[in-house]
């Protein structure tokens, strides 16, 4: 989500009667490569550009395919081969070993264009979105044009693709793009001899970090929650909270107003209050939500006791499945900034639903869940 805010940003910022600018969106990957499906770059027909598709390997030639999309008003679609031995072929030689489809569309801005529909994904961002984008077809669908994109909020939505046929199995890749949290493409033969493909995309919630203290830890952790475009929300005493928190931090909440938070099933909540007394009467609190990750900073004997101490008192059931602590990936971390990195990895992997592990013990490609 976050390059997609910055390129919306540099669009909205964009002189359209002097440059001109096209879209250009990864919508299927084959093999490796260093961006997946839905990676995106704004570029411009003055050289410059927003995001990104690859490592740095296809910007240049995407540059000069989106001039002539924009000088044609058309869309293309451009294949990326780097398995081929062909010496000509981009990308050859950096040993991606993999196959990627881009489509790139020019952007008029006094007509409908993808932009416009994700846009529109901004004003709930606690919500899973599902957005259609035609790549290529045979036949006639509706007014729909190859790059035209469209929202999916329900059946209702798919009318626009003008064959009730397509309703029931493009509801069925939805339902399971959605539950395995991964955007692909979609082809689909017509009983009539039509044919489409569709990129489903799936636009999870960014990751939100409710964190549960005000110690100048927190603060790390506000920052590069930031940094990775997600978001942060502390919950604390806000006067004994320091400006440049505030300013830093999505949101800061007085302690007993956390049951007004949103939560969600991109949520962890982080216990951190360096107060024993404090993290103790949070964890009941906390259990009480549907919040999938609850993490608590500090030794494995601090939160055994707090478990202890809680069911002697009735108000812990000894549920631990959602329990993680001490929090954070064993990295050696030492610093605020380290112990950040390391709680960040955990919430990561986990929401990922990955291990965590290096990279070299893993069979499976990198950006495929096992």
């Amino acid at each position: 989500m976050k390059e997609i805010l910055a390129i919306i940003a540099a669009y909205n910022a964009l002189n359209t009667s002097t440059t001109k600018a096209a879209l250009a969106t990864v919508v299927r990957v084959e093999g490796s490569s260093y961006r997946r499906t839905g990676a995106r770059m704004l570029i411009l027909d003055n050289g410059q550009w927003v995001g990104g598709i690859s490592g740095g390997c296809l910007e240049g030639d995407a540059l000069r395919r989106a001039r002539l999309a924009i000088a044609q008003s058309k869309p293309t679609l451009v294949t990326y081969d780097t398995t081929d031995d062909d010496d000509y072929q981009i990308g050859v030689g950096l040993g991606c070993n993999g196959v990627i489809d881009v489509l790139i569309s020019p952007l008029h801005p006094d007509h409908p264009n993808p932009l416009d529909c994700l846009k529109t994904c901004l004003d709930d961002a606690r919500k899973t979105h599902v957005l259609l984008t035609l790549t290529s077809f045979t036949g006639s669908f509706g007014d729909l044009q190859r790059g035209d994109m469209i929202r999916y909020d329900g059946p209702d939505s798919l009318l626009a693709l003008g064959d009730a046929e397509l309703t029931t199995p493009i509801e069925q890749k939805i339902q399971q793009y959605i539950s395995k949290g991964k955007s692909a493409p979609f082809a689909f033969e017509l009983s009539n001899g039509q044919s489409l493909e569709l990129f489903i995309e799936v636009l999870l919630p960014v990751p939100h970090l409710i964190l549960m203290g005000q110690q100048y830890d927190v603060l790390p952790l506000v920052r590069m929650s930031n940094e990775l475009g997600w978001m942060a929300t502390v919950v604390a005493n806000p006067q004994k909270v320091t400006q440049t928190l505030f300013a830093e931090a999505h949101a800061i909440v007085a302690p007993d107003a956390f049951a007004s938070i949103p939560i969600d099933q991109q949520t962890a909540v982080i216990l951190m209050a360096h107060d024993f007394k404090t993290d103790k009467n949070n964890l009941p609190r906390v259990l009480t939500t549907d919040v999938p990750f609850i993490g608590m900073l500090g030794p494995r004997v601090r939160a055994e006791r707090i478990f202890n101490e809680l069911s002697d008192e009735g108000r812990f059931d000894g549920e631990t499945d959602r329990i993680h602590a001490p929090i954070g990936l064993d990295i050696g971390a030492a610093t605020p900034e380290e112990i950040a990195l390391s709680i960040v990895a955990e919430v990561r992997a986990f929401l990922s639903h990955r291990s965590g592990t290096a990279l070299r013990h893993r069979a499976a490609p990198i950006h495929e869940r096992e």
